[in-house]
């Protein structure tokens, strides 16, 4: 059967693309070169992390950092000494003593000997050094508190098996102040990750109620765990930028970011938790 003058040419534009690919993969094999980029060498800096809350004992977390390519296998070293200054101005030395807290599945290096007394604007310093002359400083104020008014939830109107809630949340946001927030809604433990995360700030509505909530996600009877942080301006910076970090990282077309670190001579945060917690059981 004779093809139609527009098959033929349709033919004709497949084979010449189809020619000019070829020509373009055979001409880059002999383009392709390996070039080995030597990573400049620096030195490691320890790493602070601590989140202190009233009426806990103090827990604070001190590694060292380790080269981009390296393995993500923390190296803790076993000759630095962490003092806590209190609002009284007393030093506490605390304990090397690496563990696991249960409550929240995360690691310290060193630990306190008595639960502290933390009230909205009173500031700790932390300070963190070795022998090899590294040393690391941080000063946190507590934040005041901002009551979680009232948490609800409303269920969709499908059938039992695919009947879902959401959840909402409401407080009043302090008037002539920047505030900034941290949301989180965790199931049946604040051990795992949260299951709904956001960090709002009060830019357009300072000294209003603010309602934050989530999509129709829960099942019945699940229990929750709803958390209002009210977070410092270094700590909010510090969660921004990791965030940042995360989404450019492995990504050619994102813009690398730094960690915003709360503390000097070193990497990592140092800050004082005050938030509002409510456990609900979805009836």
């Amino acid at each position: 059967m004779q093809e139609s003058p527009g098959l033929q040419k349709g033919w004709s534009i497949f084979a010449a693309a189809s020619g000019l690919v070829g020509s373009l993969l055979l001409a880059g094999c002999g383009l392709q070169k390996d070039i080995d980029v030597e990573l400049p060498a620096y030195p490691p800096q320890l790493v602070v992390e601590g989140y202190l809350e009233n009426n806990r004992i103090p827990r604070i977390s001190v590694t060292q950092s380790v080269p981009y390519l390296a393995a993500p296998t923390p190296e803790i070293p076993k000759d630095v000494k962490v003092v806590l200054t209190l609002p009284n101005g007393r030093r506490d030395t605390l304990s090397f003593a690496p563990a696991i807290n249960l409550s929240t599945n995360k690691g310290y290096t060193h630990t306190g000997r008595t639960r502290l007394v933390a009230r909205p604007g009173d500031t700790f310093k932390l300070e963190a050094y070795d022998k090899q002359g590294r040393r690391v400083t941080g000063t946190a104020t507590m934040p005041p508190t901002v009551p979680l008014d009232t948490v609800e939830w409303k269920f969709n109107d499908l059938s039992p098996a695919q009947r879902k809630a959401y959840v909402l949340a409401r407080f009043q946001d302090p008037a002539a102040t920047t505030d900034f927030y941290r949301f989180q809604v965790h199931r049946s433990t604040v051990a795992s990750d949260p299951e709904v995360e956001y960090t709002p700030d009060d830019r357009l509505t300072n000294g209003q109620a603010i309602t934050l909530g989530t999509s129709y996600q829960f099942e019945p009877s699940d229990t929750l765990f709803v958390t209002l942080y009210h977070l410092d301006r270094p700590y909010y910076q510090f969660l921004q930028s990791v965030q940042d970090a995360r989404n450019s990282n492995g990504n050619p077309f994102a813009q690398p970011s730094a960690i915003k670190s709360t503390v000097e001579g070193g990497l990592g945060v140092f800050t004082i938790l005050n938030y509002q917690r409510q456990r609900i059981i979805l009836k």
